[in-house]
């Protein structure tokens, strides 16, 4: 039996400093390679998540312009070889991207449209120990949750972005095409204080 749940989507996060530390390629394969099962399903090859998804290495806290590429020609290689359930598609009414959260659940993922140009799919995987910064994204982040932010096309209507996790596994988050739309957060805002 299948189980569908829609989940909220945040255009409020006032995180000061959030993915403010990079994650490096040398860092990252130091990391992966005293990682737990779980770090594996997570940031492996072929999860979203995984800063080698599109072939080279790209920081998945740096926003990607996902819709500027065809899914076929960036994900062959692990599609072919049956290591990736990511895909991503554009309609005439939306953009769609659909993934597997491997290992990680509806309990903490998060969806966050940030000023309506950036979508950012995270989530906290272990609890930080005492530290300085109180938010586990202000710091070295890939050691206590994961993270992939993706630029919005520009006639994404950001305002109506829905997602949706299936059996606590699949993710699809739909964002509905707007060709007349032409605001920015910042003109919502100018034309809602005349």
């Amino acid at each position: 039996m299948s189980s569908c749940i829609k989940l909220e989507v945040e255009t409020e996060d006032q995180t000061p400093q959030k993915w403010c530390i990079s994650l490096a390629e040398d860092v990252f394969k130091r990391f992966l390679s005293q990682g737990s099962p779980t770090v594996h399903k997570v940031f492996g090859e072929g999860s979203l998540f995984s800063p080698l998804l599109f072939g080279n290495f790209f920081d998945p806290s740096d926003a990607f312009p996902l819709w500027d590429f065809e899914s076929e020609s960036l994900l062959s290689n692990l599609r072919n070889s049956g290591k990736s359930s990511v895909d991503w598609f554009q309609t005439d009414q939306a953009y769609v991207l659909k993934a597997e959260l491997p290992g990680v659940g509806k309990t903490n993922g998060q969806i966050h449209v940030e000023k309506g140009k950036t979508v950012e799919i995270s989530g906290q995987l272990k609890q930080q120990r005492e530290s300085k910064t109180k938010d586990w994204r202000s710091c070295n982040w890939w050691e206590y949750g994961y993270v992939r932010r993706l630029e919005l096309p520009e006639d994404a209507d950001w305002r109506r972005l829905e997602a949706y996790l299936s059996n606590d596994v699949i993710l699809e988050i739909r964002i509905p095409r707007n060709p007349l739309h032409t605001d920015t957060p910042e003109d919502a805002v100018g034309k809602n204080s005349e």
